[in-house]
Formats: C-alpha cells, sequence, structure tokens
C-alpha cells in the first residue's frame, strides 16, 4: 500500500529539503512567522512514522526536483540514521509525481510500507481522514482566514469545510467577542449557541452533532494560527451536561502563546495556565445560562398558562414531578359521566401512566433522534374534530367551550 501527498506550495531547495527531514528540525523557543503552524520540526516525521516504515519527500523549487528518505528497515538494519537520495527516475511512472513535475513549485509526500493502516480498514480510515481534515482545516477551506484560503482533495474528491458553530444558520447565537490579554498577548473568544434541533433539518442537526454527538461536543474549541488544536472540552470548568450541549466556545491564539496553554509536541492536549482559566470560567458563566435556556425552550409550552396543559410539572426543593393535570377541561367533562367506581379506576389508571412515565427512554432518544420523535401523530384531526363534536352535543356552557378551545387539543379545531 502507498499513499502520497502532493502540494503546490512553496516547495524547498536541496538545504531546506534536509533541514526538513532532520528530526527536531525547529528550536521550539525560537521566534516564528505568525503563519506557521509548526513548532517542534517533529509533525512529518512522527506522523508518518507512526503509519508508515518509509517516508519519502520529493520538493520542486527553481525548477530544481530533489528527493530524500528515511527507511526505517534500513535504519534498524545499519543501526544508524542514514538520510537516502533516491533516484528520481524510480518516481516517473507514479501519477502524482507527474502531476509535481508539471508544477512551478511544491511537495510531494510518500508513505510506503504502511503499517498503521489494515487493508480492512482502508475505506473507513479515508472517511475518517476527510472528516477530521474537513473540521481541523475549515477556517482555512472556507476562507475565514484572509490570505490563507486553501483547498484540500482526496482522491480527487474535493474536502468541504465543516464549520462546528453553523454560523451560517440564522438560527445560531453568536455572541460578542471577548479578548483576554496576557502578556501583551490576546486570546479571542466568541461564544456560539447551535440552533434547537426544531430549528434544523434532520440531516443537519445529525450533521452538527459531529462525530461525538452534541453532548461530548460542547465546551471550549481552541485554536492556534487557525487551526483547530482541541475541541469539546470544559478543562475541568464546568461538567459535560445534557443542558449545556448547544454551547461551544470558540478559543483562537496565536502560534506563540504554547506555554500558556501547555501545548504538547503531538498538539494533541493541552491545558490554559491558572490565569486563562479564571477568565474563561467568567466567560463561560455568562453563556451557558444562556445556551441552557435555547434547549430547554421547548419545555416552557408545557408550562404555557395561557392554555390548559394535559401536564403539569411540581418543582420541589428534592424532586421534580410530571403530573397530569386533573383540572383539564376533557378530563373533568369525563368525570361528570363516570360513576365513582369507573373515575376511581380511571384516576388508578392516570397515577401508573404517570409513575410509569418512560423518562429514561425519552431523554435517550432526545439526545440522539429527536426528529424521529413524533407523538403528535398518535391522533389525527379527525379524531380531534370528532371528539370537540361529542363534548358540543353535551350541551355545555359558553365558558366550558372557552376552556376546551384553550386546551392542546383543540387550538387548532375549527368549532
Amino acid at each position: 500500500m502507498k499513499l502520497g501527498i502532493l502540494d503546490d506550495g512553496s516547495g524547498m531547495d536541496k538545504l531546506e529539503l534536509i533541514e526538513a527531514m532532520r528530526l527536531g528540525s525547529k528550536d521550539p523557543s525560537s521566534e516564528r512567522e505568525n503563519k506557521d503552524l509548526g513548532r517542534f520540526g517533529l509533525g512529518l516525521k512522527t506522523a508518518s512514522f507512526s503509519q508508515c516504515k518509509r517516508l519519502t519527500t520529493i520538493t520542486k523549487k527553481n525548477g530544481q526536483i530533489n528527493a530524500r528518505r528515511w527507511d526505517l528497515s534500513l535504519i534498524e538494519k545499519e543501526n544508524e540514521w542514514i538520510l537516502i537520495e533516491p533516484n528520481l527516475e524510480e518516481f516517473e511512472s507514479y501519477n502524482l509525481y507527474q502531476r509535481l513535475e508539471k508544477q512551478d513549485k511544491g511537495t510531494l509526500i510518500i508513505w510506503e510500507e504502511i503499517d498503521g493502516i489494515s487493508t480492512d480498514e482502508y475505506y473507513e480510515s479515508l472517511d475518517l481522514l476527510r472528516r477530521h481534515l474537513s473540521l481541523v482545516f475549515h477556517r482555512f477551506l472556507e476562507g475565514s482566514i484572509v490570505g490563507r484560503k486553501f483547498s484540500l482533495d482526496l482522491n480527487n474528491n474535493v474536502i468541504k469545510p465543516f464549520n462546528p458553530f453553523n454560523e451560517s444558520n440564522m438560527a445560531t447565537q453568536i455572541l460578542p467577542k471577548q479578548i483576554i490579554i496576557l502578556d501583551k498577548k490576546k486570546i479571542n473568544i466568541t461564544p456560539y449557541i447551535l440552533p434547537h434541533h426544531s430549528k434544523l433539518s434532520p440531516s443537519d442537526y445529525q450533521k452538527y452533532a459531529t462525530d461525538e454527538g452534541y453532548t461530548k461536543s460542547q465546551g471550549f474549541y481552541l485554536y492556534r494560527g487557525g487551526r483547530l488544536l482541541i475541541h469539546g472540552t470544559w478543562w475541568g470548568l464546568n461538567k459535560l451536561s445534557d443542558a449545556h450541549r448547544l454551547v461551544r466556545i470558540k478559543v483562537d491564539i496565536t502560534n506563540d502563546q504554547d506555554t500558556f496553554w501547555n501545548i504538547d509536541v503531538k498538539k494533541s492536549t493541552a491545558n490554559p495556565n491558572t490565569i486563562i482559566k479564571n477568565e474563561l470560567k467568567k466567560i463561560m458563566n455568562q453563556v451557558l445560562n444562556r445556551g441552557e435556556r435555547t434547549y430547554t425552550k421547548r419545555a416552557t409550552i408545557i408550562e404555557d398558562k395561557t392554555i390548559f396543559p394535559f401536564w403539569d410539572i411540581f418543582h420541589g426543593k428534592e424532586e421534580i414531578i410530571f403530573k397530569i393535570n386533573r383540572e383539564h377541561p376533557v378530563l373533568y367533562q369525563l368525570k361528570q359521566n363516570l360513576n365513582e367506581q369507573l373515575y376511581l379506576i380511571l384516576n388508578t389508571y392516570l397515577k401508573g401512566v404517570e409513575a410509569y412515565l418512560p423518562i429514561s427512554s425519552i431523554q435517550a432518544h432526545m439526545l440522539t433522534d429527536p426528529h424521529k420523535i413524533n407523538q403528535l401523530k398518535l391522533i389525527s384531526s379527525e379524531e380531534k374534530q370528532d371528539l370537540f363534536s361529542i363534548l358540543l352535543s353535551l350541551d355545555l356552557s359558553k365558558e366550558q367551550l372557552e376552556q376546551l378551545l384553550k386546551t392542546e387539543i383543540f387550538k387548532d379545531v375549527k368549532g
């Protein structure tokens, strides 16, 4: 199995190539350009060696093509780090090399003897790679960073950016940007509250859940130089909560703040220092209540006092209880037409419905497939109309009719 990655960037001359192939080719403490996404000079080598045993870099600059290779099998055999200069004729039949020859400049990375990906997992791995790149580099792909837009394609299929904040949706709440200044360096914070699922199509709702789901995707999203490093974490400042599942907070830092954030070599972990955490917590607390209200807004319908709801919610100091509204006009009319024994049976049945309400199942499905929940289909418009006609035949008073029209079931029924 062979994997090739070709770019049309600046390319390198021979000396630059040799330096780039050297392990630890950068001093992490040295000042770098603000567009530089690297730090230690280990990314190309460590990422490659985690997946393959042979890494070849071919690059073109000023009309000259140069190539160098690390072969771990040879290094192990000779017990010496030998940087190989392969013969370029070896690559003449390789289509990506042919494309590099036609370009003015650029670099081609080739992985061989791949052992980090099995053949059985190949297509699944490509799909995971596509989703990873679309998220991590989405700001470059969408062109939101001025002057740094680029495109990526995987097997000739363009990778589309995935913006985890769903900024293009009118229902997304983008809160005012806030700035933390530490040692004269700026940390830009932008909180977002994603749309309630009722504002999204089922496909978009699933899309913006990300692979981890809404609950695990809440929290801070750390960008370094525009590249997403860490996402879906509260850094111990808040616990994962379903009520906060729509809250995502973008944190933008420059590439000279690594020490503030304890960013590791692989840029896979980060943990802000105490000063930054204290400031982040202040900002976070301003957002959480607002995000919680957005997520739970549908519950307010149950407590709408302008109608006679089927359910009442009782809030106690130590418990919350959902009870069927015994004062509901429809239930009241039923009670009026039942003898005491039959009403006792009915009331016992209603208590059973209340006691065994499948709250855990409802919660689980609300988290995973809210669009699939469709209780309203259990009663048709015709059934509502028929029931209303029956109630009208009971010679109700004007006040009783007005009460019926204010119930959830008859709001849209024409008398």
